[in-house]
């Protein structure tokens, strides 16, 4: 069963690209910014990376923190971020387990080919670690994604 707004998100994230593990209690009193995108060095997680890089400034002052999720590894996210410049943290989701909790690893098709794979998703989480606000793979603007969650 897939995460919803007003459900306490989970303790445990994950492990980060240094292979620290990160928990939401490190964000209390801040409100995470928790994305969901399919791959590192594709085009629009790409776009959609730097548009929060661009607007970390800004998300922080308006009392956010980032935090990006994929499948990809510890090495690959490592990568990412120092060639794309990012100023938050990424977690190695590899066995897909938070995915699946907060309900964004799904069948998706591509050409006629049915795979599984990561929906494109933003979570809003409060201060209190619960989830304010949802942006689904429909919605989500990778290019303008900062204004998006700013704008709200």
């Amino acid at each position: 069963m897939a995460l919803q707004i007003g459900d306490k998100a989970p303790e445990i994230l994950g492990v980060d690209q240094n292979g620290k593990e990160v928990k939401l209690s490190q964000f209390k009193g801040k409100k995470l910014v928790l994305y969901f995108y399919p791959k590192d060095n594709t085009s629009g997680c790409t776009a959609q990376a730097c548009s929060l890089r661009d607007g970390y400034k800004e998300l922080q002052a308006a009392g956010y923190e980032v935090l990006g999720v994929s499948k990809d590894s510890e090495k690959s996210h490592q990568g990412f971020i120092t060639k794309q410049e990012l100023p938050f943290n990424l977690i190695a989701d590899t066995n897909t387990t938070l995915q699946q909790e907060f309900g964004v690893w799904a069948e998706k098709s591509m050409y006629g080919r049915k795979y599984m794979g990561t929906l494109r998703t933003t979570f809003i989480i409060n201060e209190d670690g619960i989830i304010e606000n949802i942006l689904g793979p429909k919605e989500v603007k990778t290019k303008d994604h900062t204004n998006q969650i700013l704008n709200k």
